[in-house]
């Protein structure tokens, strides 16, 4: 059997412009179609995630282990810790259950293809000067007609179901 490479997207934005809401509803749509999608989050909050400190793979971990699964009733969870881990290390690991898609919540400064979300005009300059934006979603009315007219990234209002099926069409077809 060959391996197919997965698709790749990216979804950016500040702090609370919808990122993990609207990869939900994208996720929800893409297994609702058929098809295996894994995701990376980056955990823009300073620190590290939350772990459960109870459990036996923590302590693995906090004992050297760079690495612990636990898997129970065909539910597998990874934990890693290392000093830091590249977004094609993430990638790599990611591919073993063999996924037709890759959707990437954060890393902004990653090349792949993106959809951008703005939810505040003042970081619409800042964001603009990323790679490889592919579609710009955002949640001023006036923005979007501002964006619309002074741009050539298709842009929709947050609401638009049109502009979540062209975006979930793209991810499916479209990416190399």
């Amino acid at each position: 059997m060959a391996l197919v490479t997965p698709k790749i997207f990216q979804i950016v934005g500040y702090q609370n412009s919808g990122k993990t809401t609207f990869m939900t509803k994208v996720l929800k749509r893409l297994k609702a179609e058929g098809l295996i999608v894994a995701t990376i989050k980056h955990h823009g909050h300073g620190g590290k995630p939350d772990v459960f400190e109870q459990k036996d793979s923590v302590r693995h971990i906090e004992n050297g282990a760079i690495a612990s699964i636990v898997e129970g009733n065909g539910r597998l969870l990874l934990q890693a810790e290392k000093t830091s881990w590249t977004l094609q290390e993430k990638l790599q690991i990611m591919e073993f259950s063999h996924p037709d898609i890759i959707l990437i919540e954060g890393y902004k400064q990653e090349r792949y293809p993106k959809l951008l979300l703005v939810k505040e005009e003042e970081d619409l300059e800042r964001l603009l000067k990323l790679d490889n934006i592919q579609f710009i979603i955002v949640w001023n009315g006036q923005l979007l007609e501002k964006l619309a007219s002074n741009n050539n990234i298709p842009c929709f209002h947050i609401n638009d179901l049109l502009g979540f099926e062209k975006i979930v069409s793209f991810i499916k077809h479209q990416l190399n």
